[in-house]
């Protein structure tokens, strides 16, 4: 059985970059018929907080990336990790290591005044024939892994394709700190075989962790998952994604007004394809998705495609669930909602207009808080041949039933007829009066949201109401 993880520290929020990672591997095991296991790899114990790991865990689940385990936290671990240090020393695949932090110092800045790569010189590395020192007084050992001295670690990567490093490239790296907590590469490799991971899909910044994990997975005698690395995300200029491009905790993209399902298809398409498909349901990307279209190129974050894509979304959405998304964000505005309009009839009217729901939200207090129209654009609009044509309306504002858009539309037009006015004359005053813009869907469609007497109340700075 196919079996992904998705292995974040949680040294701070789920970001962008992390969440495309933990979509590709979910898809990847939903669309074989898998297991997705969450796994949260704290072992950084100064840098990890219980924050972080809610931070990650409100990420999944606004997204929806449901795991088969988990989550599964490295420091619950340790024993696992030390009973296995205490069997590569056993074995001679592991030693233990004196060199003091400052002399480990001392030899790299020697190996680069020579022009060498720095390194563990492995004074402390058993070989045949070898006296080790004696081991000083009062010193607490780290143990390091045997690295293999010679031939190339190779795999074949899903995304990159061949990659082949030198053995002689790689340091004997510390598995366990001198207060015996273990280290990452090596708690990454455990886990994954202890959790039997055949598909590790994670971001090119592990390529150099790879070959590392492998040669600990080998000396364990473990099975080799197979990797693939995927590409950066760069920002819209084409730099490194920062925070300014959007690379901000993913729960961050729920506060700015954006559905889940918007971010979710928008970060299937950073980096992977479906022929030219833009916009696609989860239960179609997980049919279609497979490692053979990511592009092993970076892929560039766009803030206007992702906007494009949330507006479409939100034209689909329901009405009642976006009311109920949107009820939040207006109480966090200070707006009281009333029992008429309501809010689903004003969702229905305005969503179309909009690509963010904190953007909805803005359109649509209009209808529930205290209006004082600009003055400016009143003046604007208030013209004298315009105010005529609102003395009218508001005058034969009670005679119109039914109260719905179409018997407004006849008496706006009834109106402009009377008066000898083209649409914008009484329309744009009517706007500016109503919700204080002037720009909204059409007028008979936004006074129909209103009751006669809220219209009544609002047109009194013109003198009409």
């Amino acid at each position: 059985m196919i079996r992904t993880r998705f292995a974040p520290s949680p040294t701070g929020f789920l970001h962008i970059g992390g969440a495309r990672t933990a979509l590709f591997s979910w898809a990847y095991a939903r669309h074989h018929g898998g297991e997705f296991i969450l796994r949260i790899e704290d072992t950084d114990v100064a840098r990890s907080t219980s924050e972080a790991v809610q931070a990650i865990l409100d990420g999944m689940r606004w997204l929806g990336l449901d795991y088969d385990e988990g989550p599964i936290y490295q420091m619950r671990r340790m024993d696992r990790y030390k009973a296995v240090i205490r069997e590569m020393l056993e074995s001679g695949s592991a030693y233990y290591c004196y060199t003091a932090p400052e002399e480990l110092d001392r030899v790299r800045e020697a190996q680069r005044a020579q022009g060498l790569k720095p390194r563990y010189d492995r004074t402390w590395r058993p070989e045949t024939g070898k006296t080790l020192p004696k081991p000083p007084d009062g010193v607490r050992p780290v143990v390091r892994f045997r690295n293999p001295l010679d031939g190339v670690v190779a795999w074949d990567d899903l995304v990159k394709g061949s990659i082949a490093i030198d053995n002689a490239e790689l340091d004997d790296l510390v598995i366990a700190r001198a207060d015996l907590v273990p280290t990452y590469n090596f708690c990454v490799a455990v886990d994954d075989w202890d959790m039997n991971i055949t598909h590790v899909i994670r971001g090119d910044d592990h390529v150099n962790n790879t070959p590392r994990q492998i040669n600990i997975l080998k000396a364990l005698g473990a099975p080799i998952p197979r990797y693939g690395h995927l590409s950066m995300i760069l920002g819209d200029d084409g730099q490194k994604l920062s925070k300014r491009h959007g690379a901000v905790s993913v729960m961050q993209y729920d506060e700015n007004g954006y559905l889940p399902e918007a971010v979710l298809n928008y970060l299937a398409r950073l980096g992977w394809s479906h022929g030219d498909d833009e916009i696609f349901s989860m239960e179609q990307f997980r049919e279609w998705f497979d490692l053979d279209h990511i592009t092993p190129s970076a892929a560039q974050f766009n803030t206007e495609k992702l906007d494009w894509l949330n507006a479409h979304y939100l034209r689909e959405a329901d009405n009642m669930r976006l009311a109920a998304l949107l009820a939040p964000r207006l109480a966090a505005l200070g707006v009281t909602l009333l029992q008429t309009p309501s809010l689903e009839a004003v969702v229905a009217l305005y969503k179309e207009r909009v690509s963010r729901l904190d953007q909805l939200a803005d359109e649509v207090k209009v209808f529930y808080a205290p209006l004082e129209p600009d003055p400016d654009a009143l003046a604007r609009h208030l013209t004298p041949d315009a105010l005529p044509a609102l003395k009218d309306f508001a005058a034969r504002i009670l005679e119109v039933d039914p109260w719905d858009a179409p018997s407004i539309n006849a008496l706006v037009k009834d109106c402009l007829k009377a008066h000898k006015l083209k649409m914008p004359k009484l329309a744009m005053p009517l706007r500016v009066l109503l919700t204080g813009r002037e720009h909204t869907p059409s007028i008979d469609g936004v006074i129909a949201l209103f009751s006669r007497e809220t219209v009544l109340e609002r047109l009194k700075p013109a003198g009409v109401g």
